[in-house]
């Protein structure tokens, strides 16, 4: 049964955690947080990441407007080891909303100067993060011009309410074309590595769940085919850009009927994504982000909330039964493949215990980069306080009231409402009052 956050102590949520039968990590000792990492080489100050949140706030052209530049700066100033940039598209027509980030030529520059301002912001109060552009095509929530407009690797039973366009083997030929070309602009512009986005029902992860694609060379019943286009998109992109970091945000179990690491029936079925995370390894992968679930389908799975949006149902289960889930498939996967770092999600509902509870699955080798979403909109400064103060400040954390969602899902700003209600509140007070 679903129910809100109201815990006034640690030993009161643990105690949930039990009545759950849920084994719930806990440490005092939040020093594994601030421990400094290497990855492929690079230098990673601290444990904490600010995950990818799209603001809907870019200019047309895709490059950054004034609201995305103060949104990465608060983030520079707030001392995570990395900044891992929201979903960036590599094409108009794979755009989610006509204000998403868009890595073109034309927007190139404008990347440039706010990745230099990131860095003299960071270096200015003690930090240097390391700078991720997660790249991605939107697929079957492409929506260019503010208008649904879906491109899909193939037809799926659940998700489907039209005859969607499929796209064809040349068209996705074209699109790895894209994600090469953009990951070359990434580079030019100071971005330390690439992920190629495989989650949350976007293109890349169709492909890897497309069994039902016929007479392609990218999809059917052989792993080999649909992992095909990720795999040889990073050997690309290795290739004509060797001096970039590739890593992907990739979905361990979308959690529905026809997804990928589900059995036929939607639950949970790791065999698959374990054995791509293998193929990712050979290919010299080093750090993976992971996810479950789809923020338009069953957006609990991956962001337990405590409201869910206006005319959505109450999910059957209790939000912790959420965070615990994703805490052991990231633990099963890093236990896997010690070699590779892998971030954690999921921990934005616990509040001031969400460092405590990251802390801990460090310590266990749970997961080696602990990130946070939602609370990096309401908290940029976080992993500072921890650093310098020893400990997150309650009365500054996320509380997941699904505002920032509900911006987001109306093709507004995205930002917390709470925290920052000076813009972001503004904003949801003006979609109230036009009655959404």
């Amino acid at each position: 049964m679903h129910g809100r956050f109201s815990y006034k102590s640690k030993d009161q949520l643990i105690l949930k955690a039990r009545e759950l039968n849920l084994d719930m990590p806990y440490s005092e000792d939040l020093s594994p947080l601030t421990e400094s990492a290497i990855v492929n080489g690079f230098p990673v100050t601290n444990r904490m990441v600010v995950q990818p949140m799209e603001g809907h706030d870019g200019e047309y052209d895709g490059s950054p407007s004034d609201l995305s530049r103060r949104r990465y700066l608060r983030y520079a100033e707030g001392g995570s080891g990395i900044i891992w940039f929201e979903a960036v598209s590599v094409s108009s027509d794979g755009r989610s909303n006509p204000r998403q980030l868009w890595m073109q030529k034309k927007s190139q520059d404008k990347y440039s100067f706010l990745n230099g301002d990131i860095r003299k912001h960071a270096n200015k109060n003690g930090f240097n993060p390391m700078l991720v552009i997660q790249l991605t095509h939107s697929g079957r929530y492409s929506n260019p011009e503010g208008k649904s407009a879906p491109r899909v690797a193939s037809l799926n039973p659940v998700l489907d309410k039209t005859a969607p366009f499929i796209l064809s083997d040349d068209d996705l030929k074209r699109i790895q074309d894209q994600y090469v070309i953009a990951s070359r602009l990434s580079f030019r512009s100071g971005f330390d590595a690439i992920d190629i986005k495989a989650c949350h029902g976007y293109l890349v992860v169709e492909l890897l769940a497309a069994k039902n694609r016929e007479k392609s060379i990218f999809g059917g019943e052989e792993t080999e085919k649909r992992f095909r286009f990720m795999l040889e998109t990073i050997d690309r992109i290795k290739d004509e850009v060797p001096d970039i970091i590739v890593t992907t945000r990739l979905n361990i179990s979308d959690l529905y009927q026809g997804g990928f690491g589900v059995n036929e029936t939607g639950q949970a079925d790791f065999t698959e994504p374990l054995k791509l995370v293998e193929g990712l390894q050979q290919k010299g992968i080093q750090m993976i982000n992971l996810s479950m679930g789809s923020p338009y389908f069953n957006s609990h799975i991956t962001r337990p909330y405590d409201n869910p949006l206006p005319g959505f149902n109450v999910p059957a289960e209790y939000p912790l039964e959420g965070v615990v889930r994703m805490i052991n498939g990231t633990a099963l996967f890093q236990k896997r493949f010690r070699a590779i770092s892998f971030v954690g999600s999921a921990y934005s509902w616990l509040r001031q215990y969400a460092p405590h509870a990251g802390a801990a699955v460090l310590t266990n080798g749970g997961a080696s980069f602990i990130g946070f979403g939602r609370n990096s909109f309401a908290y940029p400064s976080m992993p500072s306080d921890i650093i310098n103060k020893g400990k997150a400040d309650p009365g500054k954390c996320c509380i997941t009231c699904s505002g920032c969602t509900r911006l987001i899902s109306s093709f507004k700003p995205g930002g917390c409402v709470i925290q920052d209600r000076e813009i972001y509140g503004v904003e949801l007070k003006k979609l109230i009052a036009d009655g959404h």
